[in-house]
């Protein structure tokens, strides 16, 4: 009899709370997520400051996807997506005058969540200076994005700045 229950209790289970984990993306088809963003994006509005844009730009034959946040303010900055070979990897050109570079991590993402992880950099010693080191970009659906960049100085984690994404009309 309780076999017989706990048979039945775990067919009534929904199907999601029985389903696999999604599989991650391979860094191929996480670039042709990223692909998918391009166009304008706004953060939600804060009171008496300008309109917070990021924008994702398809460049170099659609061979590269140029993100600019903030475009046009003296806080400009932009990152660079591009395969090299079978790995996604980014260079992120910061207000702080550095340039991070990361590497899409398959085994930590899944279709909707891409997570980036720092290898190196230029214009800085990572073990003391202020610096963008990973971060995720998780794309809700066609119109929202979360993307979430981990700051690290003194080579541990300070902080991180998130983003909440709605595509432009």
């Amino acid at each position: 009899m309780k076999a017989g229950f706990l048979v039945l209790a775990v067919a009534l289970l929904p199907a999601a709370a029985r389903a696999e984990p999604p599989a991650p993306a391979d860094a191929k088809a996480a670039f042709e997520r990223l692909k998918s963003l391009s166009g304008d994006w706004q953060m939600p509005p804060v009171p008496n400051a300008p309109p917070m844009i990021v924008r994702y730009e398809l460049i170099s034959g659609r061979t590269a996807v140029m993100e600019t946040l903030f475009p046009g303010t003296e806080h400009e900055m932009r990152s660079l997506y591009s395969m090299d070979h079978d790995d996604l990897v980014l260079v992120h050109y910061c207000a702080m005058g550095n340039q991070p570079r990361m590497k899409y991590l398959a085994s930590a993402s899944s279709p909707g969540e891409l997570v980036f992880d720092f290898t190196g950099g230029a214009n800085m010693d990572p073990a003391k200076d202020a610096h963008i080191h990973s971060g995720r970009i998780k794309i809700v659906d066609a119109n929202h994005v979360e993307a979430e960049w981990a700051a690290y100085e003194g080579g541990k984690r300070t902080g991180a700045k998130t983003f909440v994404l709605t595509r432009k009309n």
